[in-house]
């Protein structure tokens, strides 16, 4: 019997990427072959998923708080925007593994990823991401022109992404600009146009970005220093907490910008300054982070990256109350 319980855990284990959550439902529970599609896509990660979905809800409910309506298209909406934020953030996440390929075998976190370690062929990794991304358009169709237009220029960034780490120090510039999108087009698909609220908003996500993906990168500082990758966290070097702490100044006072440019012109003060809270309780958050930050410790920063979740989600209640308001 013990011998059957190891076999188990072995099969269930095998290919399983070094920076997994353990005991994820990829590894457990999804048919093995479709285990190595389903990690190139991070869904054994889904710390990435979020990340991507939060500006997507912040815009809806920034557009809502501005016009004080939510309706049940606004439910598709923040529906369409979880089903799209996971299918595009897997082909982000195949893009990005694909045009990596020769760098992520020489990483030690990222050798074990589906295309360096043969699990997954570049031609079957091209196919997989055409198939994510045609599903996000239909999803995409589904809103109104203004937001379509900007779904699909959200293209750009994605495609330019993985190549910032090879002509910048400032590669996670380039992924909150992708990151953060969903802020415009999830307002924009509210109200019909794009307004300056939601463009401060998205700013305020860039620099949460360069916040919470700093912290990501000291785990491969060393790594990145020997194959001559570029990140803030090498920019920063010994330095970093002056820093983030500038990021997260500016993404909290971008985010209380928003907020007043979105709620003030109603008239309605309880409802701005509980749309308020948003930005103090995601300060808060972060600040907690860089208390407990140790740039040297790998999985301090890895737990600390995956904890922006919550510093996301601590923005949605106090926005939802400003539309109930």
């Amino acid at each position: 019997m013990g011998d059957f319980h190891a076999m188990s855990e072995t099969s269930q284990t095998q290919g399983q990427v070094a920076d997994a959550v353990k005991g994820n439902w990829v590894d457990r529970l999804a048919p093995a072959p479709t285990r190595p599609f389903l990690r190139l896509s991070r869904a054994d990660r889904p710390i990435g998923t979020w990340l991507l979905l939060l500006p997507c809800w912040w815009g809806l409910l920034l557009g809502a708080g501005q016009t004080g309506t939510f309706t049940l298209h606004d439910a598709w909406i923040a529906l369409g925007c979880a089903i799209g934020a996971f299918l595009m953030r897997g082909a982000g996440c195949t893009w990005n593994d694909i045009t990596d390929r020769n760098i992520d075998d020489k990483v030690a976190r990222t050798r074990s990823r589906p295309i360096p370690s043969g699990q997954v062929s570049v031609r079957a990794a091209l196919a997989w991401m055409v198939v994510q991304s045609l599903v996000s358009f239909g999803i995409l169709l589904t809103f109104n022109w203004a937001a379509i237009g900007l779904g699909v220029l959200s293209l750009l960034p994605v495609c330019v992404y993985p190549f910032a780490k090879r002509f910048t120090w400032w590669p996670q510039v380039f992924l909150g600009l992708a990151f953060n999108w969903g802020a415009l087009l999830a307002y924009t698909a509210h109200t019909g146009s794009l307004g300056w609220p939601a463009v401060a908003l998205y700013v305020a996500g860039i620099a949460w970005t360069l916040f919470y993906d700093t912290i990501y990168a000291f785990q491969d500082v060393e790594d990145d220093a020997l194959i001559g990758v570029k990140s803030t966290a090498r920019l920063f070097g010994e330095t970093p907490r002056p820093w983030l702490r500038g990021f997260m100044v500016a993404a909290t006072l971008l985010m209380a910008l928003a907020v007043i440019g979105a709620l003030a012109p109603g008239g309605n003060i309880l409802a701005l300054v509980v749309g308020l809270g948003a930005p103090w309780a995601f300060a808060w958050h972060m600040a907690w982070q860089l208390s407990r930050l140790d740039p040297g410790d790998g999985g301090i920063c890895l737990r600390l990256f995956r904890s922006n979740r919550d510093a996301g989600l601590l923005v949605l209640p106090f926005l939802a109350g400003a539309v109930a308001l």
